[in-house]
């Protein structure tokens, strides 16, 4: 009896470990997340995010968030990157050259977060508000060495085998720029024989459910290149981002889970043309994006990761100008009720179209009417033009009407408009320094931007590191190892 004790003593250390071995095991393959988000905010640099805090007047959901950190941006072939290098690095963590989308500077296929998730099982979504054709979307399921191949690229969304894309269209469904690898027919007849059902209507997203199986779901008003409208030019009638994420996440809800990328464009497009407000409303509607990941989240928060970020900053906001010095006043932002492409659009389209042009006087109106920017008034008005605004207004009112072709290679007008509508960009330009925003690029910068995140493993994402290490963190949380034997071929 008291050998049998003895063995009983010897024997119980070696269950206790094996016991804690078991917990241990069983506690490390809780802490993969069943639901994983991730958000990129394409342009949306810190600026652009401090910009929608102090316009909002209060923090931003993503800037409460307890883990975050700062990341760097470049390609493997220039300093400033492009979102189709920044896209792949964070869709698949290689670094690649500008304008690849999917592949490695060899141009050869690497593996993506997207079709790693779909591989194990788990449901797969892409959103943007922009074509989801476009760099940042296309990295997750297409590999084509040129991001202007949108043919290619809508192909390869058909075959992808991912359960929905919601958001804008796609560009190019009759390869009419003719660089195709392959024409294999419309690439709407594509999507639909691949098994998506297709909407592009408010009443027809609204019916989606689990039951329509794969979804390709857009707007009925596709504001220009593929792309929603700017969140500030909106009707009741659009789908928003936010909408167009919460659906997602009712579709793909499933017992293997689901991974979904969601991009807000149209932050970077407002921050191309220098228009501080599009920029910020949209900013604010991608965080109401990231909201309906958070409520989800939060009925789910031992089985979700967040992780909200951005592929690059975008026009080189400053929240800063010479002319207030110390001051901002971001409520005079409040004054423009339409985007820069809105206005371009309806007013001064119609102007051009005019067989006699119409003198400056009949501009003032609209000017007041769309952004708040006025000719006469009290001093301490801030909205009351000063002589030499007027004076830049004039110019490039001037410029405008005369069907000037602003070429983005001529520097004597590069500087003053980008390439965009000398008035609408002037105006954009007046107002926000008006409010203490400048600007000092039409395109992408250098400066690293925020990422965020909250969730299992969501402390992986505190610190510096650089774009490839989102995927690399994302893979490692989710248990699919890492692209490394990608990787060495991509290359």
């Amino acid at each position: 009896m008291l050998k049998n004790n003895r063995q009983t003593v010897k024997f119980l250390p070696l269950c206790v470990m094996v016991l804690l071995l078991a917990v241990l095991v069983s506690s490390a393959a809780a802490k993969a997340p069943k639901y994983v988000f991730l958000f990129i905010g394409d342009g949306m640099g810190i600026p652009q995010r401090s910009a929608a805090n102090e316009f909002a007047g209060k923090k931003l959901l993503v800037d409460t968030f307890p883990y975050q950190g700062i990341t760097t941006t470049h390609a493997a072939d220039r300093f400033i990157t492009g979102s189709a290098a920044a896209g792949t690095a964070m869709a698949s963590g290689l670094k690649t050259n500008i304008g690849v989308v999917g592949m490695g500077p060899a141009l050869k296929p690497v593996k993506t977060l997207g079709e790693m998730a779909r591989d194990t099982g788990m449901k797969v979504g892409i959103v943007s508000s922009v074509s989801i054709d476009h760099a940042t979307p296309a990295t997750f399921y297409a590999h084509v060495p040129k991001r202007g191949q949108y043919y290619d690229i809508d192909v390869a969304l058909a075959e992808s085998g991912f359960d929905y894309f919601g958001g804008g269209t796609i560009k190019d469904p009759e390869n009419e720029r003719g660089n195709a690898s392959e024409f294999k027919g419309n690439a709407w007849d594509l999507i639909k024989e691949n098994g998506y059902k297709v909407v592009k209507s408010r009443r027809g997203f609204e019916n989606l459910s689990k039951k329509d199986g794969k979804i390709f779901a857009t707007n009925e008003w596709i504001q220009n290149s593929g792309a929603l409208p700017y969140q500030m030019d909106t009707t009741g009638n659009d789908i928003s981002l936010s909408e167009f994420t919460e659906k997602g996440i009712e579709v793909l809800d499933n017992d293997n889970g689901f991974f979904m990328m969601v991009e807000g464009g149209k932050i970077d497009w407002a921050c191309h043309a220098n228009d501080a407000t599009a920029a910020i409303k949209d900013t604010i509607e991608f965080n109401r994006a990231v909201g309906k990941a958070y409520d989800f989240y939060k009925n789910h928060p031992d089985e979700t990761l967040i992780v909200v970020t951005g592929d690059h900053e975008c026009g080189g906001m400053t929240l800063g100008f010479a002319g207030t010095k110390y001051q901002t006043y971001f409520e005079v932002l409040n004054g423009q009720k339409t985007s820069f492409r809105e206005f371009t659009n309806k007013i001064v389209s119609s102007f051009k179209e005019k067989e006699v042009t119409p003198s400056f006087e009949d501009m003032k109106p609209h000017i007041t009417d769309y952004f708040g920017l006025k000719f006469k008034g009290e001093a301490d008005d801030p909205m009351v033009l000063a002589n030499h605004e007027i004076t830049r207004i004039i110019e490039a009112y001037q410029r405008s009407m005369n069907k000037e072709e602003v070429k983005s290679g001529d520097p004597r007008t590069y500087v003053m408009y980008g390439g965009y509508d000398p008035l609408s960009v002037t105006l954009t330009h007046v107002l926000n320094q008006k409010g203490g925003i400048a600007w000092t690029s039409y395109k992408h910068t250098g400066v690293p931007v925020t990422t965020s995140a909250v969730g299992i493993e969501g402390e992986k994402f505190q610190g510096m590191y650089d774009n490839t290490d989102i995927a690399l963190k994302i893979m490692e949380t989710m248990g699919l190892g890492t692209t490394a034997k990608y990787a060495a071929a991509a290359r």
